[in-house]
Order: structure tokens, then C-alpha cells, then sequence
């Protein structure tokens, strides 16, 4: 079954974040013990394991029409994200593939790998 969200490359995001679009939606699925390693600054983070706290609340904090970008270690929780937002309306969806691992392999090696 084909994803129904867009993939984008730690290169991409890069390229993105630095562009500061105000319209862009940063999300980062890890549990708050991964942010204390590794980083990215600009994501909101909404872990995977407190979907009970956050879940009810997605559209008063995120606008379904913008670009929202999902990431965590490798890219599994962030696609799972990725498919509920669709579920719930979101429009331009996209995963990061690899996700912080791969943005500190290709991108920016001052992120630790974990």
C-alpha cells in the first residue's frame, strides 16, 4: 500500500529550514529523552507515547493546509505520524526519510548519532 504523505531528504529539510518559510510545520515524534541527545532546532515536539495528551488538540495547534514535516531517529514513527495527520486532514505532509540519524550522517555531523 502506497503512503499517502510525500517523502523529503535530510538534504531537503536542510534546504527547507534554511529558507525560514513561516508557513513550515516542524514536527518531531521522539520521546523527550532522544531530544536531550539530539536536536533539531524549530521542531515541535509531540512524542509518539503521549498521543493521548496531544491527539484532540492537532488542529488548534497546526493548520492542516501548510507544509508539515515529520521527523524522529530513523523515519518509522515519523511515517506512522504522517499517516494520521492525512487521516485527520493534514494536506502537505511530509516524512523525513532517515530522520535525525541520517541528518547528522549527511547534513550536519555536529548532531549526535544515537
Amino acid at each position: 500500500m502506497k503512503p499517502e504523505f510525500a517523502e523529503i531528504t535530510v538534504q531537503n529539510l536542510a534546504q527547507r529550514m534554511v529558507e525560514a518559510d513561516a508557513q513550515l510545520q516542524l514536527i518531531d515524534v521522539r520521546e523527550p529523552e532522544e531530544l536531550a541527545v539530539a536536536k533539531l532546532d524549530g521542531f515541535l515536539n509531540l512524542p509518539l507515547s503521549q498521543y493521548g495528551e496531544w491527539a484532540s488538540q492537532i488542529h488548534t495547534h497546526l493548520d492542516p493546509t501548510a507544509e508539515t514535516i515529520v521527523l524522529c531517529h530513523h523515519g518509522m514513527r515519523s511515517a506512522q505520524m504522517c499517516q494520521w495527520l492525512v487521516s485527520q486532514g493534514f494536506t502537505h505532509v511530509q516524512n523525513v526519510v532517515g530522520g535525525i540519524d541520517a541528518y547528522s550522517a549527511c547534513v550536519d555531523s555536529a548532531v549526535p548519532r544515537y
